[in-house]
Order: C-alpha cells, then structure tokens, then sequence
C-alpha cells in the first residue's frame, strides 16, 4: 500500500480528533449530542467546527488520491501532495481550537491546492 493511501486513513480519521475534543467535557451528554452545540464553550464548539469541516474536505481528498493512482501519476508527487495535505489539515484543526481564523484561511487554501495538485500530476 503506497503512503498516499495510508494518508487517506488518517485523513478520514483526523476528524474524530476534533470529536473527542469538542465532547471532552463534563456536562457532555450523548443521549442527544446535536442538541447542545450553541452552547458549548467556545474552545469545543471551535473543535466541533473543525470536525465538520475535516468530514467535508475528505470526499474530494480521497477521490483525488484514488484518481492518481488510478491514472499511475508519479508515485513520488501523489504521495508528496497526499502527505502534505494530511499536514495541512493538523495545522488548520489546531488553527480552530486556537482560534487563529486567518492562518485557518490560508492553511484551508494550502490543502486545497494540494488536492487540486492531485488531480493535475493524474492527468
């Protein structure tokens, strides 16, 4: 298994890093775990911010780096841009529980550009 498809693991896994942080807390209830998000503390409503956002940004992730593969772009770049992108995606979560909205913006764009990447090394 090449490392882009090992980064596609942990890039439909990194969400859930952003799930336990935005449940860490005492008053958490999971008999209705929706019901409460306006009115977590910022820091976890941030954190099930960046859940949702790294469930979003996974589709077009892994469909590129199955695209590539399928296409047999250089292993090198799909696996540099695959890796990268799983970078930028720790950097933009810990961006929201920091609250940095501008480096948020400019890491979101960075990993869009390597998926973007991706599709242009495929075809």
């Amino acid at each position: 298994m090449t490392t882009a498809y090992w980064m596609i693991l942990v890039a439909g896994l990194l969400p859930y890093w952003a799930t336990v942080t935005s449940k860490w807390r005492r008053d958490y209830s999971n008999a209705a775990p929706r019901a409460n998000v306006d009115r977590l503390k910022p820091h976890n409503q941030r954190a099930y911010w960046a859940q949702l956002n790294g469930f979003e940004a996974f589709p077009l992730f892994a469909a590129a780096v199955i695209i590539a593969h399928l296409a047999r772009a250089p292993q090198a770049s799909v696996d540099a841009l695959a890796v990268a992108f799983v970078g930028l995606r720790v950097a933009y979560t810990l961006a929201y529980f920091y609250d940095k909205p501008a480096l948020r913006s400019v890491v979101w764009f960075g990993g869009l550009l390597c998926v973007i990447g991706l599709f242009v090394v495929a075809a």
